[in-house]
């Protein structure tokens, strides 16, 4: 073991990756391409998530310009009917983001595979939640290497047509899509939150303490 080795606290390193595992729309470097197997590794570290009903889990590469393209259309439009159904106000990171998204180096959706017919919230939040960690993990595993991602949803909206252009099987969903490419003078720090005893009861609902009670 070398003697910075020796300093490194592994407490720390993992703390700081999960404080400040952001969504980076800018300061992207979208002409460095980010090799297949630096993917591949991150998607085996994302398999390791914990998984409750299954493993239905699968993962999507899109390099393609065409089919980015297409991807960028479909996630523009869904975006504007977002807005205009709930009068939101899109932020300039999301603009940013939304102009170039074609210009990724990749796109990677994390897909559920043999989706059953769920009507029972409690089957939903089983079988969701035993594939959303992957795409959680697979986040951090690219921050961890300075490669910046965004976490979307917002192409379920679309996902007749993104199932369609990415060629899944019946039954599958793209339940996340995750724009990547290595971070280019982004500065990422803790979020501002509020504090864990503002958000947090203690046996029931509504219930505080103080560490002195």
């Amino acid at each position: 073991m070398t003697p910075m080795a020796a300093r490194v606290n592994p407490l720390e390193s993992i703390d700081h990756i999960l404080s400040t595992a952001r969504s980076v729309r800018r300061h992207l470097d979208f002409e460095r391409s980010i090799p297949d197997q630096v993917l591949l590794d991150c998607i085996d570290i994302a398999t390791q998530a914990p998984s409750g009903l299954s493993e239905s889990w699968r993962f999507v590469i899109v390099r393609d310009g065409k089919r980015k393209s297409e991807i960028a259309a479909l996630y523009r439009a869904a975006l504007e009917e977002l807005v205009r159904a709930r009068g939101l106000e899109v932020k300039p990171t999301q603009n940013a983001l939304t102009a170039r998204l074609h210009e990724m180096p990749a796109l990677l959706f994390v897909c559920a595979e043999d989706v059953p017919d769920l009507h029972e919230l409690s089957q939903q939040v089983a079988f969701y939640g035993s594939v959303l960690p992957a795409a959680w993990s697979l986040m951090l595993a690219l921050r961890a290497r300075e490669i910046g991602a965004t976490w979307t949803s917002l192409l379920m909206a679309r996902h007749t047509d993104v199932s369609r252009l990415l060629e899944l099987p019946e039954g599958a969903l793209p339940l996340v899509m995750l724009p990547v490419a290595y971070t280019k003078g982004a500065r990422l720090r803790r979020a501002e939150r509020l504090p864990s005893r503002e958000v947090t009861y203690f046996d029931r609902w509504g219930m505080t303490r103080t560490e002195e009670e």
